[in-house]
């Protein structure tokens, strides 16, 4: 997530020659048999010297990404058929290299999630305007928000100019209105149009507008569009279909203006005069009762964890085990989360994440053809949901784990491990144990590696779920790239001779960790300048890591972090924020939104639902570094 002359160096940097040239080495010298490295470990309490598990094959990987990422699959988008393919094909894979069903379930791990909205036959619009009826037609005139309230709402029109309350510039249209019980209309964007680099920038979202039209007592909100008709316009999808908590429509400037008829106004002139006064017009719409019903429909559809296990050799040591995960689906044809803005198409998801796949696989693999060494168990995991908040992960710790958490010793993330840059490999999750620090740098010895290690054990991957649940994670990363989150993002582009050294790596420590003794403890990761690496329309820094994966009316928390002002309120992983500052908190929208507007050093009451009771806090928010 250059020029020719120096692309062969990038490609396969200094590090990596000197791998590919080893390894053809050793191919030639030993064609008949399969590669292996000679090691000394501990089998049933026996130190013995043997051969361990084959050498990491990049034909392999190249085989499994060309496959996962092909047009065939169409992106992997959770709950489609290419999905479920890309699940067959893991399934295929984990039978021919001996790996087991976890379960008499099989392979597969379902759950169900919310993949979009559709409206009901029952939507509509209509208006009694001047005392004559009005109706207007779904998706030309008027269409629900994906967060809209299902519902039925009727009563008189407040134009409430831009919709728009941010005392943080002096600026409340608001200020000189009652709306309470009444159905809101804005004017589209802000005095300054649609300058997202503006004094107005953070509030132009739609949803933000919704919650403060919420909080001020309306029952119903409605947004102007600028296309006179909306078969001319489209709403890009924000992928996130939780309730709102209001009533919320998108109307065409036709629709707009002739409920303006009533008062001698139009959207033109309207939008006209906020520009110049710098602040929108309020007019309540006497003549005008408006009457609204909402049937928002929340599809539901099912996608699949894969997971296969190999078995520990020791009697005792194979009831805990080792987790190696790599989320396998991706964005399908595109999107709220493509980067891709105005591009369609398959979105291939090679780097993201068939080349984390590819490495379970292979892992797999090696792992399976010598398992004698290895006394826990191991969990191969290829979760799905990854990209829609982490849905896989999040039901496999909270709902289904495989083995009971306090037996799971650790877990080992692939994302993204194909576009190595410089040697460079970012491996996050080390403050997670005090023992991870010097087993990565000892056994990145073979490797060579410039290794960017990371403190943290949350991040914008599946390991964040378990080092939620208090379990040592490690994850392997080597960055960002311009194709990150868009159709170019092709198998043609991996380099998978870098990515072979990595998956060793990760090889070399599962087989450290299925193999000694003693289990690696588990320690809070101290992050420092994590608040430096917040939005900057944040003021203050609280320290709550949200648990995107629950579609609760709130915001679930996942943790704290330590010694973080959410910590020193008493603020709890498992808990569900209600309400901050005076503001009923509906979903992380609203949570966000409110955050923006709290001052460092002010305290504030938070409400949170723990244990199904409602407990009331204090928290004094700290500045952003």
């Amino acid at each position: 997530m250059s020029n020719q002359s120096s692309y062969f160096r990038r490609l396969f940097p200094k590090r990596t020659i000197f791998i590919l040239v080893t390894t053809l080495a050793i191919t030639f010298c030993s064609v008949t048999t399969n590669l292996a490295q000679v090691a000394s470990v501990r089998v049933n309490d026996k130190e013995v010297s043997h051969t361990t598990l084959p050498v990491v094959s990049s034909e392999s990987i190249s085989k499994h990404i060309k496959y996962l990422a092909s047009n065939e699959l169409e992106g992997r988008r959770s709950g489609t058929p290419g999905c479920e393919k890309a699940a067959d094909y893991i399934i295929a894979q984990f039978k021919q290299y001996g790996v087991k069903p976890v379960s008499g379930d099989g392979f597969l791990q379902g759950f169900e999630f919310i993949a979009g909205v559709k409206q009901g036959q029952s939507t509509t619009l209509k208006a009694k305007n001047n005392g004559q009826d009005v109706e207007f037609q779904l998706a030309q005139d008027f269409q629900p928000y994906n967060f809209s309230s299902s519902g039925s709402v009727s009563g008189q029109i407040v134009l409430a100019g831009y919709g728009i309350s941010a005392p943080s510039i002096n600026y409340d249209d608001y200020a000189k209105i009652d709306v309470k019980d009444k159905i809101v209309m804005l004017l589209p964007f802000s005095p300054e149009g649609n300058n997202s680099n503006g004094k107005f920038g953070e509030y132009l979202a739609a949803r933000r507008k919704a919650l403060i039209a919420r909080e001020h007592g309306a029952k119903a909100v409605l947004f102007i569009s600028e296309a006179d008709s909306l078969k001319d316009s489209r709403t890009r999808d924000d992928g996130n279909y939780i309730d709102a908590g209001i009533v919320a429509l998108r109307i065409s400037k036709h629709t707009a203006n002739e409920l303006l008829k009533s008062v001698g106004k139009n959207v033109d002139g309207l939008q006209k005069s906020g520009s110049e006064a710098g602040v929108g017009e309020t007019i309540t719409l006497n003549k005008v009762n408006l009457a609204i019903n909402t049937e928002v429909v929340r599809e539901m559809r099912k996608t699949y964890n894969v997971l296969g296990l190999i078995e520990g050799s020791d009697e005792k040591l194979k009831k805990e085990v080792i987790v190696l995960g790599a989320h396998y689906d991706h964005l399908g044809m595109g999107g709220a989360e493509s980067l891709a803005v105005g591009v369609e198409g398959i979105h291939h998801g090679a780097d993201d994440n068939a080349s984390g796949t590819a490495g379970l696989l292979e892992l797999a693999r090696v792992l399976g053809e010598n398992r004698q060494t290895l006394r826990r168990s191991v969990l191969f995991a290829a979760f799905s949901g990854e990209e829609l908040g982490l849905l896989g992960s999040s039901h496999y710790v909270n709902k289904s784990p495989s083995f009971p958490l306090n037996q799971t010793v650790a877990m080992l993330n692939m994302d993204m491990i194909g576009r190595m840059k410089n040697d460079n490999l970012i491996v996050g999750g080390i403050g997670t144990s005090p023992q991870w620090k010097p087993i990565v740098e000892e056994l990145n010895k073979a490797r060579g590696f410039v290794l960017k290690l990371q403190e943290d054990g949350y991040g914008p991957s599946d390991h964040a779920s378990f080092y939620g649940k208090d379990i040592p994670v490690l994850f392997f990363f080597t960055g960002v790239h311009d194709d990150y989150h868009k159709p170019s993002d092709t198998a043609d582009r991996v380099n998978v001779v870098s990515e072979q050294a990595v998956v060793t790596l990760v090889q070399d420590i599962a087989t450290k960790l299925a193999g000694q003794e003693a289990r690696i403890e588990f320690t809070k990761a101290k992050v420092e300048g994590e608040r430096r690496q917040m939005n900057s329309s944040f003021r203050v820094y609280v320290g709550s890591v949200p648990d995107y994966a629950e579609q609760v009316e709130g915001l679930k928390l996942s943790g704290v972090r330590p010694d973080s002002p959410a910590e020193k309120a008493g603020i709890k992983g498992g808990d569900i924020i209600v309400g901050l500052a005076g503001k009923t908190i509906k979903s992380v929208y609203d949570y966000t939104y409110v955050l923006q507007e709290l001052k460092p050093n002010e305290t504030v009451e938070i409400i949170v639902l723990r244990d199904g009771q409602k407990v009331s806090l204090q928290l004094t928010p700290t500045a952003r570094q």
